[in-house]
C-alpha cells in the first residue's frame, strides 16, 4: 500500500490531474437562492439535466416549462437557474429551479417598468370576482387587473371576450413588496393616448364653430356627440332644444347624425359643450313686442309642479304661474287642484326677464278679486257656510265670495263657553257678523248679532262699589251662581269664602235655587275682560263699619258686639213707635 501511494505522488500524470480538479473547483462557487447560467447536458422525459458546475449535474423537472419553450430546448443552450438547495435532504443532489429564475427575473423587470412608468404587455386568461388575472412576460408573473380599469367606458358580453386571450397593452400602477402582488391598468393608458389626441384635435376646433357630429350616448341629463372620431361634445338637455325637453331620448337617438354649435371649450380639462338650440333664432328676440306687462293673453298648460304650472304661450315660449298667483281665496294652493295638463287658460303677464328667458304669469288675476268687496261687509250680518269645526274654532265660508274665515268660540256666545262649538257641524248655513278683515283674514262672530248682557250695568247706573240685589240659580260645593239681571243672562259664582262675614254663614247649602240673596257688593266691573266679581261679605262689612260709625266708634272696644247694635237699633225703634201710639 505504501508503495502504491509513493507512486501515486511520483507519478505525473496523477500531479497533473489533481491540477486539473483543483483549477476546476476553484471556479465553482454555487449559493443557494441565486441565480446562475447553466448548460443543456441531456432531454430526458421528465427532466432537463444541466451542468452547473456543481459537484453533480442537476435535473429539472420538464413542468416548469412550458410546451414552446420545452421544444426549443436543445443540448448546449444556456438556461438561467434559481439555485433552491446545494444539497437536498433526501438524495444530495443540487436542486434547481428554471421557473423561479424566470419569474424573479420578471419581477425584476416590472419594477423597472413602475419606476419609469413604462407600458407593459399581458394576456387576461382568467376572470375572478372584480376583475381580471392578467399574465405578464409568458405567465412568469400574475397582475390583477381590476374590472374598471378595463376601459375608458364599462364593458359587458362580447366586448370583453374579445379582449381576453390577447396581447393587452397595460401600466403598473400598484405594487405590494412584501406579497409580491401587482395591479395593472388598462384605462390610464387609453387616457393618457385619448388626452394627447385630444389635445391635438382641440387645435383644429374654436367656440362658435358649427360641426357635423353623430350621437354616441343619450343620458337623462344631456346627449354626447362624436367628432371626427376624436372629440367629444357634451349638449346639456337645455340646449337641445328651446322647449321644455322630457327626455332627450325623446329628440335623438344613438347614432343619429346631428349638428350643432360650440360654445365653450375647458382647456385646462379638455372638456367641450355644444348646443343644438344656438343654430336657431331665439323665441325671446322681440318678444317684447309681441306680449305686453299686464295684458292678458290665452295660454296651454304644459307642466305642473308642486310650486306652480308651467303655462306655453306659443311654441318654445312658456311662463311660470306661481302657486301665489293661482287663486286669490286660496294662499299658495297646490297647482294640481286647479289645472291639468293641456288645460286652455287666460293668463296675464307679470314680467319678462328677456336675457334670463323667464317669464312670469298670473291666473288669478285674470278673475275679479273677492277681496275687494270684504271691505264694504266688515261690520254687517253676512251669510256663511260652516267648512271645519276644530277644538277652538269653527271655520266659515263667506257664501257670496267663496272666502273662508275664522270665529273663535269666545265669539260664539257671551258665556264664552268651549262647549258652544258643539252647536256647529260642517255644511250648516248660519248668520254671523264680519268683525275683522286684515292681511287678508277674516274674523266672524257669532254673538255681534245680538246685544251684551253687560250692558245692563250701563244701563242701570251700575258700577264698582254699587249694591246689587241677586237671585241664586245653582248651589254647589264651592259657591253659590246667582243671577244679577232680571232676564238672568249675566250669572255670576260667588264663592265660599264671599258669602257671609260669619264663617258659619259661610256655607253654601243654606241657600236655595230660586230664593233672592242678601245684597252683595260690586267689586270687579271689567267690560273688556268680561269679568264680574260680587261679595256679599263686603256688603255686610261696609254696612258694619257704617253701624259702627253711626253708634260710636269705640262701640267694638266697650264689648258691644254686631248683634247687639242691631238689637238695640232695632228696640229704639219699636219704643218710638210704642210712644206714638
Amino acid at each position: 500500500m505504501e508503495i502504491k501511494e509513493d507512486l501515486k505522488k511520483t507519478n505525473p500524470l496523477h500531479k497533473e490531474f489533481s491540477k486539473l480538479v483543483e483549477a476546476d473547483f476553484k471556479g465553482r462557487s454555487l449559493k443557494e437562492n441565486e441565480v446562475i447560467e447553466a448548460k443543456v447536458v441531456e432531454k430526458l422525459k421528465a427532466y432537463v439535466v444541466v451542468d452547473c458546475r456543481g459537484k453533480s449535474e442537476a435535473m429539472i423537472p420538464v413542468s416548469e416549462f412550458t410546451p414552446d419553450e420545452l421544444s426549443k430546448i436543445k443540448v448546449n443552450d444556456k438556461l438561467m437557474c434559481f439555485v433552491e438547495r446545494i444539497e437536498s435532504m433526501k438524495t444530495g443532489e443540487i436542486v434547481l429551479s428554471y421557473r423561479k429564475a424566470k419569474s424573479l427575473s420578471a419581477w425584476k423587470k416590472c419594477l423597472a417598468a413602475y419606476e419609469k412608468e413604462e407600458p407593459l404587455t399581458g394576456y387576461a386568461r382568467t376572470r375572478i370576482k372584480g376583475g381580471f388575472i392578467l399574465e405578464l412576460f409568458d405567465g412568469a408573473i400574475s397582475a390583477f387587473l381590476p374590472q374598471s380599469h378595463l376601459c375608458t367606458r364599462p364593458l359587458k358580453g362580447a366586448a370583453v371576450e374579445r379582449l381576453m386571450n390577447t396581447p393587452i397593452k397595460v401600466k403598473i400602477v400598484r405594487v405590494d413588496y412584501s406579497r409580491g402582488n401587482l395591479s395593472v391598468s388598462r384605462r390610464i393608458l387609453l387616457e393618457q393616448n385619448r388626452s394627447a389626441e385630444t389635445a391635438e384635435a382641440l387645435k383644429t376646433i374654436s367656440e362658435g364653430q358649427i360641426c357635423d357630429t353623430t350621437v354616441r350616448a343619450v343620458t337623462s341629463w344631456g346627449v354626447f356627440v362624436n367628432y371626427k372620431e376624436s372629440l367629444d361634445f357634451l349638449i346639456h338637455v337645455s340646449d337641445l332644444d328651446f322647449g321644455r325637453v322630457k327626455q332627450p331620448s325623446d329628440l335623438v337617438s344613438v347614432g343619429q347624425p346631428l349638428r350643432c354649435k360650440i360654445i365653450k371649450i375647458d382647456k385646462t380639462t379638455n372638456r367641450i359643450s355644444a348646443s343644438v338650440k344656438d343654430l336657431h333664432e331665439s323665441p325671446f328676440k322681440d318678444i317684447e313686442k309681441r306680449y305686453k306687462v299686464g295684458s292678458i293673453y290665452p295660454a296651454t298648460i304644459v307642466k305642473i309642479q308642486p310650486y306652480g304650472a308651467f303655462a306655453s304661450l306659443e311654441k318654445h315660449i312658456e311662463g311660470l304661474i306661481h302657486s301665489s298667483n293661482c287663486s286669490h281665496i286660496q294662499r299658495n294652493v297646490n297647482p294640481n287642484s286647479i289645472f291639468k295638463i293641456g288645460d286652455k287658460v287666460n293668463v296675464k303677464v307679470l314680467s319678462l326677464e328677456k336675457e334670463d328667458r323667464r317669464i312670469s304669469l298670473s291666473y288669478k288675476d285674470c278673475f275679479p278679486n273677492p277681496w275687494d268687496k270684504v271691505p264694504d261687509l266688515v261690520g254687517k250680518e253676512v251669510k256663511v257656510r260652516v267648512v271645519n269645526v276644530t277644538d277652538k274654532a269653527v271655520f266659515c265660508e263667506l257664501i257670496d265670495l267663496k272666502l273662508v274665515g275664522m270665529s273663535h268660540f269666545k265669539e260664539l256666545s257671551f258665556a264664552e263657553n268651549v262647549d258652544e262649538l258643539k252647536k256647529y257641524h260642517k255644511g250648516d248655513e248660519i248668520s254671523m257678523k264680519l268683525i275683522e278683515s286684515k292681511d287678508e283674514k277674516l274674523r266672524f262672530s257669532k254673538r255681534a248679532l245680538f246685544s251684551d248682557p253687560l250692558d245692563w250695568f250701563k244701563k242701570n247706573s251700575k258700577k264698582v262699589g254699587s249694591i246689587l240685589s241677586t237671585k241664586v240659580v245653582e248651589v254647589m260645593k264651592t259657591g253659590v251662581k246667582v243671577a244679577v239681571d232680571p232676564e238672568k243672562k249675566i250669572i255670576v259664582t260667588i264663592k265660599k269664602n264671599q258669602l257671609a262675614v260669619e264663617p258659619a254663614d259661610c256655607r253654601p247649602e243654606i241657600y236655595s235655587v230660586g230664593n233672592t240673596m242678601a245684597d252683595a257688593k260690586l267689586e270687579v266691573l271689567d267690560l273688556k275682560l268680561r269679568k264680574v266679581v260680587l261679595s256679599p261679605k263686603a256688603a255686610q262689612q261696609e254696612e258694619q263699619a257704617s253701624l259702627i260709625q253711626k253708634f260710636g266708634a269705640g262701640a267694638n272696644k266697650s264689648g258691644i258686639t254686631l248683634r247687639s247694635l242691631f238689637n238695640k237699633a232695632i228696640g229704639s225703634k219699636k219704643k218710638k213707635k210704642k210712644e206714638e201710639k
